[in-house]
């Protein structure tokens, strides 16, 4: 046991010792250690919203769960918030992860992802981003590059900021930073027309179809997180991979040349990279906006489309 102390909290940890990530020999103090230092990073991403914790207590080697209601045993200093859960009259008690000592707390419970939901708590019907998920059908990073670089070329046609992040996995996760005029039906409505106008653009390399039996080989624009209750990984999170991949916020000019990985940032190399560069979504919530005036954009472009006239 050890006891680790922030501000006015105590956090006690133990089996430190205790290795999460068995081919990388990656242990539970590891991780610990990691989301103590990168807490100033990750925090403004996980501060006032709902959370889901993703938990290997036995290592990333045996099965996981996703929890969603809070333990009874959390110390009563972790914030939590009562939401509804969706198509259910029940509620739900969720983390809400504002400080230094719930990050670690958690980490210790062998919390290796945190997925926010992408609304906050005082309006949480009203998503303040939305987040367009490439689903490569392969392991083959260059697809989901090249799509990224499709949608935020589509976005610019719109007029709405974006901002990617490598998901630790498989993909690429772009943001758009929203205002919250929109509910959660509305932004998902939109974010879906705008993915199926980029998937008529390139029906060879990109679709929104959701039976993958239909997919074929083409990457799948997902906008399914869209919706009250879904959640998307947390920039600088860890994924459950070994090596522990890093969930990383990049700039367009990083994707634009080869290179890359998904996973490419891990525990290992972050802070390397974040000690030589400034956070590439520095002020990225001060580009918040509504999608009113891209949805009229978004309809004169189908509309042309529809004509052959570009």
């Amino acid at each position: 046991m050890a006891t680790r102390r922030y501000g006015q909290y105590s956090v006690e940890t133990s089996r430190e010792d205790k290795v999460l990530f068995p081919k990388s020999s990656i242990t539970k103090g590891d991780l610990i250690e990691y989301y103590e230092r990168i807490s100033d990073h990750i925090l403004p991403h996980l501060s006032d919203r709902p959370l889901v914790l993703q938990r290997f207590p036995d290592g990333i080697d045996e099965e996981g769960f996703y929890q969603k209601q809070a333990s009874d045993y959390f110390p009563d200093w972790i914030a939590t918030t009562r939401v509804k859960v969706a198509s259910s009259r029940s509620h739900q008690d969720l983390v809400v992860c504002n400080n230094t000592a719930t990050l670690v707390y958690l980490a210790n419970q062998a919390c290796i992802s945190f997925h926010p939901w992408l609304s906050r708590t005082h309006r949480i019907d009203h998503p303040d981003q939305l987040v367009v998920d490439l689903d490569p059908p392969s392991d083959d990073f260059e697809e989901a590059r090249s799509a990224a670089l499709d949608v935020r070329a589509l976005l610019e046609e719109l007029e709405l900021p974006s901002f990617p992040k490598l998901t630790g996995s498989k993909g690429i996760h772009i943001h758009v930073p929203l205002d919250r005029s929109d509910d959660f039906d509305e932004v998902r409505r939109i974010a879906r027309s705008m993915m199926e106008l980029l998937a008529d653009r390139h029906s060879d390399t990109l679709t929104t179809e959701q039976r993958k039996s239909k997919r074929g080989k083409r990457l799948f624009l997902d906008v399914g997180r869209n919706a009250y209750a879904q959640t998307a990984v947390a920039p600088y999170s860890v994924r459950p991979r070994e090596g522990a991949p890093i969930a990383a916020p990049v700039r367009w000019e990083e994707l634009e040349q080869a290179g890359l990985d998904s996973r490419f940032f891990t525990i290992g190399n972050i802070f390397r990279r974040l000690g030589q560069i400034d956070d590439p979504w520095e002020g990225w919530r001060r580009r918040a906006r509504s999608l009113r005036a891209a949805k009229k954009r978004l309809e004169k472009l189908a509309t042309l489309d529809r004509g052959g006239c570009r």
